[in-house]
């Protein structure tokens, strides 16, 4: 089964010089927790709400004012959209990722999440492994 299959195809953006205050209210206003960060159609990054807490929030920062630019992820790993599910969930737990843009000729067509994988018929097990290899630790100790 191909990732074009199941992913989800109308998918938000943000801009690298919209507000992280912007970006907040897209994530309420779609239900998400992550938004790729898109110059015209091409992925340049991925900001999360993690991201704005972060790197922002917890610093005290005024998210009207700073840009996405400021706190996203850049150069974001992305599939495309004839690849199998299998290889998406593979490269999502190597790179310890709930979701991977899809990009097609340079633009972003979709983005498909562990959810997705793992209500594929005969796909549980991919997601099982991809979560199993996203919820890794890292070297951090909490409370550092």
């Amino acid at each position: 089964m191909k990732v074009k299959d199941i992913m989800t195809k109308n998918v938000a953006c943000v801009g690298t010089e919209d507000t992280i205050g912007q970006a907040a209210q897209m994530m309420k206003q779609y239900h998400v927790g992550s938004l790729p960060v898109c110059k015209r159609k091409k992925v340049v990054g991925m900001v999360t709400d993690r991201d704005i807490t972060l790197r922002s929030t917890a610093g005290g920062q005024d998210s009207e004012s700073r840009k996405v630019s400021s706190v996203m992820s850049s150069n974001p790993v992305v599939g495309n959209p004839e690849m199998e599910i299998g290889e998406a969930a593979k490269i999502m737990s190597q790179q310890q990722i709930r979701r991977l843009p899809i990009v097609e000729k340079d633009n972003l067509v979709g983005i498909v999440a562990l959810g997705d994988i793992s209500i594929a018929p005969a796909m549980q097990n991919s997601a099982g492994q991809a979560l199993n290899g996203i919820s890794q630790p890292g070297e951090r100790i909490y409370g550092d």
